[in-house]
């Protein structure tokens, strides 16, 4: 990995895991070139273990699940967003940018305001999993990635959880990680203008996907394949460039950065499902590990 030595991921362990023999796609979807799964304003794309929901809100959206077999998370990603959920007799209203975790069984989640409302779920809902545009692409499981397990129970119990997306995020990289037993979210500030391409951050990870979700602006997905012994599996490099609203999947291990390069407003958030040990294994780094521990 190859890390700023001011970068606090420049701490996390190296990996000394031999490349398997075959590896997956990377999956890359630009909402704006396919119909929305509504016929209106709300797209899929999914991962080996989850689903994301992006919707484009002006006025109200409400969507509800009934026996939702685990939790969920709504990220809304604007001041101008505002969200009540109800869920196993509670209610909670949140305004602005804010990460909502549902819990398991029913809930409706209603939203109103103007802005982009994303939803994670896994692909234990699989009624959602079926509306992903890159759907098919799963048809059978990608390679090194092992069967999902969701993460220790909640302190307290499952019920409704909100967090703050504006609170002060780690100083280098400035990230803003939280996590509940289905998912981690990296929620990173908007930046303005290009990556600077002196500074960027080659890595790979050996058993779990990537997502990154481009909110805004565009990028440049730098992914290189490992060599394995069989010449038949090597495959040239890729320099995938996105132009939001859109979801890249990196596949293990591979090793890949991400480069804003558009002129104005770039925003990327990163997803993980399940959350990831190396960040959690970090003290301080997961801003809500009190409430949901990590395994043994």
């Amino acid at each position: 990995m190859a890390y700023d030595p001011t970068d606090l991921r420049s701490t996390l362990p190296t990996s000394t895991a031999a490349a398997p023999e075959r590896v997956a796609n990377s999956e890359h979807v630009e909402f704006r070139d396919v119909p929305p799964a509504d016929g209106e304003s709300t797209w899929y794309a999914r991962g080996q273990n989850f689903v994301i929901g992006y919707s484009e809100v002006d006025g109200s959206l409400a969507f509800s699940r009934a026996d939702q077999p685990d939790e969920y998370v709504v990220l809304l990603t604007g001041d101008a967003l505002s969200a009540t959920v109800r869920a196993g007799g509670d209610e909670v209203s949140v305004n602005g940018r804010t990460m909502l975790v549902v819990p398991p069984g029913d809930s409706t989640v209603t939203i109103t305001g103007q802005g982009r409302v994303i939803r994670l779920l896994t692909t234990k809902s699989d009624d959602i999993a079926a509306l992903a545009v890159n759907a098919s692409s799963y048809d059978e499981p990608h390679e090194n990635i092992p069967p999902f397990e969701p993460w220790p129970e909640p302190v307290g119990g499952y019920r409704i959880r909100s967090y703050d997306l504006t609170v002060p995020p780690l100083e280098n990289p400035r990230f803003r990680l939280y996590r509940c037993t289905t998912f981690m979210v990296n929620f990173i500030d908007p930046k303005q203008g290009p990556r600077d391409p002196s500074k960027l951050s080659p890595h790979k990870h050996d058993d779990f996907e990537q997502c990154s979700l481009v909110l805004a602006g565009e990028y440049i997905h730098h992914i290189r394949w490992p060599w394995t012994t069989d010449k038949a599996h090597w495959r040239e490099d890729e320099h995938r460039t996105v132009f939001a609203p859109a979801v890249t999947v990196i596949p293990p291990p591979s090793v890949h950065t991400s480069e804003a390069v558009g002129a104005g407003t770039n925003h990327l958030v990163d997803i993980f499902c399940p959350p990831r040990f190396d960040f959690s294994a970090k003290e301080g780094w997961v801003f809500n590990a009190d409430d949901y521990p990590a395994p043994r």
